[in-house]
Protein backbone atom coordinates (compact mmCIF):
# COMPACT_ATOMS: atom_id res chain seq x y z
CA UNK A 1 0.00 0.00 0.00
CA UNK A 2 0.95 3.43 -0.78
CA UNK A 3 1.33 6.53 0.50
CA UNK A 4 -1.55 7.91 -1.53
CA UNK A 5 -4.10 4.91 -0.85
CA UNK A 6 -2.88 5.81 2.96
CA UNK A 7 -4.26 9.28 2.63
CA UNK A 8 -6.91 8.64 0.74
CA UNK A 9 -8.10 6.19 3.53
CA UNK A 10 -7.56 8.67 6.13
CA UNK A 11 -9.16 11.34 4.39
CA UNK A 12 -12.22 9.40 3.52
CA UNK A 13 -12.68 8.58 7.67
CA UNK A 14 -12.02 12.35 8.26
CA UNK A 15 -14.67 13.03 5.61
CA UNK A 16 -17.24 10.71 6.98
CA UNK A 17 -16.49 11.80 10.46
CA UNK A 18 -17.34 15.64 9.59
CA UNK A 19 -20.46 14.60 7.75
CA UNK A 20 -21.58 12.72 10.24
CA UNK A 21 -21.01 15.74 12.91
CA UNK A 22 -22.40 18.33 10.88
CA UNK A 23 -25.62 16.24 10.31
CA UNK A 24 -25.92 16.10 14.17
CA UNK A 25 -25.34 19.61 14.74
CA UNK A 26 -26.91 20.55 11.72
CA UNK A 27 -24.41 22.52 10.55
CA UNK A 28 -24.49 22.26 6.16
CA UNK A 29 -20.82 24.00 5.97
CA UNK A 30 -19.42 20.96 7.90
CA UNK A 31 -21.18 18.36 6.28
CA UNK A 32 -19.95 19.94 2.83
CA UNK A 33 -16.48 20.13 3.63
CA UNK A 34 -17.28 16.13 5.06
CA UNK A 35 -18.21 15.35 1.76
CA UNK A 36 -15.58 17.20 -0.27
CA UNK A 37 -13.11 15.54 1.76
CA UNK A 38 -14.84 12.29 1.08
CA UNK A 39 -14.52 12.87 -2.47
CA UNK A 40 -11.07 13.71 -1.90
CA UNK A 41 -10.54 10.43 -0.31
CA UNK A 42 -11.48 8.45 -2.59
CA UNK A 43 -9.85 10.34 -5.83
CA UNK A 44 -6.52 9.81 -3.71
CA UNK A 45 -7.32 6.28 -3.07
CA UNK A 46 -7.62 5.60 -7.19
CA UNK A 47 -4.41 7.41 -7.86
CA UNK A 48 -2.71 4.99 -5.51
CA UNK A 49 -4.08 1.80 -6.97
CA UNK A 50 -3.18 3.12 -10.54
CA UNK A 51 0.45 3.71 -9.17
CA UNK A 52 0.20 0.83 -7.76
CA UNK A 53 -0.95 -1.07 -11.05
CA UNK A 54 2.02 0.27 -13.10
CA UNK A 55 4.32 -0.25 -10.71
CA UNK A 56 3.49 -3.79 -10.55
CA UNK A 57 3.20 -4.01 -14.82
CA UNK A 58 6.46 -2.37 -15.19
CA UNK A 59 7.96 -4.53 -12.17
CA UNK A 60 7.46 -7.60 -13.75
CA UNK A 61 8.86 -6.28 -17.63
CA UNK A 62 12.22 -5.78 -16.29
CA UNK A 63 12.33 -1.96 -17.74
CA UNK A 64 14.50 0.55 -15.18
CA UNK A 65 12.67 4.13 -15.20
CA UNK A 66 15.50 5.20 -13.48
CA UNK A 67 18.25 4.29 -16.16
CA UNK A 68 19.56 6.87 -17.90
CA UNK A 69 22.01 7.01 -20.56
CA UNK A 70 24.62 9.42 -21.05
CA UNK A 71 25.56 11.25 -24.84
CA UNK A 72 28.39 8.56 -26.09
CA UNK A 73 27.05 5.80 -23.87
CA UNK A 74 25.56 2.87 -25.42
CA UNK A 75 21.93 1.81 -24.00
CA UNK A 76 22.42 -1.70 -22.57
CA UNK A 77 18.97 -2.91 -23.51
CA UNK A 78 18.77 -1.28 -26.80
CA UNK A 79 22.80 -1.05 -28.00
CA UNK A 80 21.59 2.30 -29.52
CA UNK A 81 24.26 5.43 -28.98
CA UNK A 82 22.25 7.93 -27.79
CA UNK A 83 24.29 10.68 -29.17
CA UNK A 84 23.18 8.87 -32.54
CA UNK A 85 19.09 9.75 -31.81
CA UNK A 86 19.37 13.42 -32.99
Amino acid sequence: MNKDRVMGIIDEVAGSAKRKAGELTDNPKLQVQGMVQQAKGKVEGALGKAKEAVHDAIEGTGVRLDAQVKPGQKNATTGVDRSDCK
